[in-house]
């Protein structure tokens, strides 16, 4: 009887997986999603700010001679036209989440300020970037990922360019309602926040704060709000969930589905199945 000898392990393959996206949100270029085990950048240049953020593992990174690392309670926030690498620190590697965004968000002027502290440890902001990275992962909120990049630019640009955090503006209930009266006439169409910005001859950071100042929602959440409460009138006269997804301002059936059962506890065909005839 042949023996047998154990086979000799192979070494684990390099595993890579990326996503990446353009958005039709403003400001943003890309969206970035990588999974890397033993891939390490080399020295390189981007034209628009990268903001990163590490899942799983961490990151170190070369930024103007100068050694950082991206542990998972900071955000890191690197300029355009300034080299740096990257590498894992782990041999598990990493997962990073990144965004791409252009002046429109950050101006050059903050170049040297990020250069100086490209790392930010603060939770809020990560949290944001976290939902902002949800929202632009779902085709029709692009209102809401709008605002939360609009709040994340006021922040970013907080820590760059103060010592202390600014004032909190007064409240604004007239800024409110004239935002409110003009959702109302775009419930299905929809409006974008520079848009809107542009109509009210506002700010759009202030447009999001004087509204969820006045009416305890956010715009996005309004906006939502409002279609759901027309896609519920349509689904009682039979119409089916696919055509009032169109006509209420939803991106498609999904889109629909998925606000429907939040806001309402239960998806459309069922809602519309329990209608009674009078």
């Amino acid at each position: 009887m042949a023996s047998r000898h154990p086979q000799p392990s192979r070494p684990s393959r390099p595993r890579q997986e990326v996503s990446a996206w353009r958005p039709r949100v403003p400001g943003v270029v890309e969206v970035f999603h990588a999974r890397f085990t033993e891939y390490a950048y080399p020295m390189h240049v981007h034209d628009a700010w990268t903001l990163l953020i590490v899942d799983d593992g961490a990151v170190r990174y070369d930024l103007e001679r100068h050694e950082h690392g991206t542990p998972h309670d900071t955000v890191t926030l690197l300029p355009p036209h300034v080299p740096h690498n990257g590498s894992p620190v782990d041999p598990g590697g990493f997962r990073k989440r990144v965004l791409y965004l252009d002046a429109s968000v950050l101006g050059e002027e903050l170049i040297g300020a990020a250069v100086d502290g490209p790392d930010l440890r603060d939770p809020v902001l990560r949290r944001r970037v976290g939902q902002l990275h949800s929202a632009l992962a779902r085709p029709g909120d692009e209102l809401e990922a709008d605002s939360r990049l609009t709040l994340i630019g006021e922040r970013l640009r907080d820590h760059l360019g103060r010592a202390t955090p600014p004032a909190r503006p007064a409240p604004d209930p007239d800024l409110a309602r004239r935002l409110r009266e003009l959702l109302d006439a775009y419930v299905v169409r929809g409006i974008g926040l520079e848009e809107a910005a542009r109509v009210l001859q506002a700010h759009p950071a202030h447009l999001v704060r004087a509204f969820s100042g006045a009416y305890g929602i956010a715009p996005h959440q309004y906006l939502t709000a409002r279609r759901i409460d027309r896609a519920r009138r349509l689904l009682l006269t039979g119409r089916p969930a696919a055509e009032v997804a169109t006509d209420t301002g939803f991106y498609d059936q999904a889109h629909l589905t998925r606000h429907f059962r939040r806001l309402v506890g239960v998806p459309p065909g069922r809602y519309s199945g329990s209608a009674r005839s009078f």
